[in-house]
């Protein structure tokens, strides 16, 4: 099991300035084996401080402090193999709660990429089936999944846009070039209730799905919305934006399946 090393950050109160200074900033490291010792620019935590319960406190050979313990899905997820583009975490949290996904629940995706939407949801839910046409993406979405640990993901290398072959899912999400091109799969394999969602960088890329899909009885489209994520930075009374927050990623539109 991988652990985590993270350090808090320290304040200390100068006289001469009359006011608190960050004397070391947090940090925080990856232990992919803990079974060795771990390097870091501060210095080596030994594997045998590795192996301590959660929550302890180790030093490094040159006295820095750290705080240890197991890492979580999250932080495994996080290390996880990148194509260029992954939905982010702000936009998947938004999927999860619109369509109220569990761990009976039944989902496919389209549009693999590295796999980051498939392995959470397969954290999830009860099963995930994801299509990839380029075999060299789907490769290494498997190797995202095995490396998580998940059985309850299998990768396809097949063509959507053709036919889905799951019956009666609870959602389907596509991040495709052109998702508009899936409806009839997606009008086949959802059961009624079941939630689509379109993810798209680009507003005509919106625009021609929704448009597409509302000439459809078989469907509802009941929003598109955009999620943006402002980071802040909070010491003591100063507080202010940090400029490295995530703004536009991509369009969320949510469709549900009704006849």
């Amino acid at each position: 099991m991988p652990k985590i090393l993270i350090r808090k950050a320290k304040k200390e109160y100068v006289k001469e300035l009359d006011k608190e200074v960050t004397i070391s900033k947090p940090r925080y490291y990856f232990v992919e084996d803990p079974a060795k010792d771990y390097h870091t620019s501060e210095g080596i935590v030994t594997k045998k401080d590795l192996k301590k319960k959660d929550g302890s406190l180790v030093k490094t050979n040159t006295g820095k402090e750290f705080f240890v313990f197991s890492a979580s899905f999250t932080d495994r997820y996080r290390k996880i193999k990148r194509l260029p583009q992954i939905i982010p975490l702000k936009d998947i949290g938004h999927i999860i709660a619109e369509t109220g996904v569990g761990k009976q629940s039944r989902a496919v995706d389209a549009g693999t990429g590295s796999g980051a939407l498939a392995c959470f949801l397969g954290h999830l839910v009860k099963e995930v089936t994801s299509y990839e046409i380029r075999k060299e993406h789907a490769d290494i979405a498997r190797e995202n999944v095995k490396n998580l640990g998940l059985k309850n993901v299998k990768i396809k290398n097949k063509d959507i846009y053709r036919d889905i072959d799951e019956r009666e899912i609870d959602i389907l999400v596509l991040d495709l070039p052109e998702p508009w091109n899936a409806i009839r799969s997606a009008e086949k394999a959802l059961k009624v209730g079941g939630f689509l969602v379109s993810y798209s960088p680009t507003i005509p890329q919106v625009m021609d799905f929704a448009n597409t899909i509302s000439s459809n009885p078989k469907f509802i489209v009941l929003k598109t919305i955009e999620v943006i994520e402002r980071n802040w930075d909070v010491y003591g009374r100063k507080v202010r934006p940090n400029s490295s927050g995530i703004g536009h990623s991509g369009f969320l539109t949510f469709v549900r399946k009704i006849s």
